[in-house]
């Protein structure tokens, strides 16, 4: 098949191209002029330059490629922006980006056979957040799991403009889309987990809240998994969360990291609530007058702030036929061998 992965030089898209290359796809890296191709070596791959933020260069792209080709069979949607200075930035590049780019497929006649838009989890925010339970031995998990028939209250920026997309790409009749909502992706390349590692290396865990935190994951790789099952399956119009299955408690991502750096110590600092709040809105009102992005922001408090973030993946098993294979302990093992086999650790 002929697929197009947009964000092919972001973290998720690129492991979704070489994935592509290893099962005999023709694999096409859909991304900005501007784009770095560290991870776009090999020469199998076909480039596309795409400019979601002007329509009008957009069609003109996506016309071109009509001409000489005919278009993508598959259509793997994994640009979007996580973090930008100011709030309609989000908007632009999540929704808007979106909308114009289906826009013009419908118009040019080159909607996809299956059009993969990769979303969140965070487009539902802070929802069953009331402990329904208390914690025992063989229920040790207080919250119940975010399920796809939740009202979303999304309480971030980037959740708010994935969720706006996602209800544009609902709306539409006939239109071929299957939607995946991950939890925290995590694995080699990743730069927000990273900077984890990077501190628990220099023997310091900071972690926030007192009250019982509930958390998921997914390795990139079984990420990966679930959108080449969404291609191969007779499943669309319908939305799926992905995680690795399993809910951890806030302290094991960060031992995971630990044990694979071999620190002798570590200082773990749980700070209050309100002392992030305090953090993240300076940082982020600093960070916007000075013009960058920064990871400490509005967002990242409602992120870290969240208590529950288990969600629900047997509709993803039934109907995708996803089975992750990664547990966080082995996902964390290779993810951080690949950090020192780079250098970045």
């Amino acid at each position: 098949m002929k697929i197009l992965v947009t964000g092919a030089s972001g973290f998720i898209g690129s492991f979704i191209i070489e994935e592509g290359l290893k099962r005999g796809h023709e694999m096409w890296a859909g991304m900005r002029k501007s784009s770095s191709r560290a991870y776009l070596n090999s020469p199998e791959i076909k480039f596309a330059e795409l400019d979601f933020a002007h329509p009008e260069i957009l069609r003109s792209q996506l016309a071109a490629a009509q001409a000489e080709f005919g278009g993508w069979d598959i259509i793997v949607h994994a640009a979007g922006a996580t973090k930008c200075i100011h709030r309609e930035d989000f908007f632009r590049t999540n929704t808007d980006g979106t909308r114009h780019f289906v826009d013009i497929l419908r118009e040019l006649g080159m909607v996809p056979r299956r059009f993969i838009f990769i979303s969140s989890l965070s487009v539902f925010g802070a929802i069953r957040e009331t402990a329904v339970r208390k914690p025992t031995a063989d229920q040790p998990w207080i919250y119940k799991p975010i399920q796809e028939e939740d009202q979303p209250h999304p309480n971030t920026t980037y959740g708010e403009s994935k969720l706006a997309a996602e209800q544009y790409i609902q709306s539409l009749t006939g239109f071929p889309y299957v939607i995946l909502r991950p939890t925290g992706v995590y694995g080699p390349r990743e730069k927000d987990y990273f900077m984890m590692a990077k501190s628990i290396q220099q023997h310091v865990d900071f972690s926030v809240g007192f009250r019982p935190q509930e958390i998921t994951f997914v390795y990139v790789k079984d990420l990966v998994q679930a959108v080449f099952s969404a291609m191969e399956r007779d499943v669309i119009g319908r939305a799926f969360f992905i995680s690795d299955g399993n809910i951890y408690h806030s302290t094991e991502f960060s031992d995971l990291i630990h044990k694979e750096l071999g620190c002798p110590f570590m200082l773990r600092i749980k700070a209050p609530i309100w002392l992030l709040r305090v953090i993240c809105t300076v940082n982020g009102t600093f960070n916007t007058w000075r013009g960058k992005t920064t990871t400490l922001n509005q967002d990242k408090f409602h992120i870290l702030s969240q208590r529950n973030w288990q969600c629900d993946i047997e509709p993803a098993r039934k109907e995708l036929g996803y089975q992750p294979e990664y547990s966080l302990e082995r996902g964390v093992k290779e993810t951080i061998a690949w950090y020192k086999k780079e250098g970045w650790l």
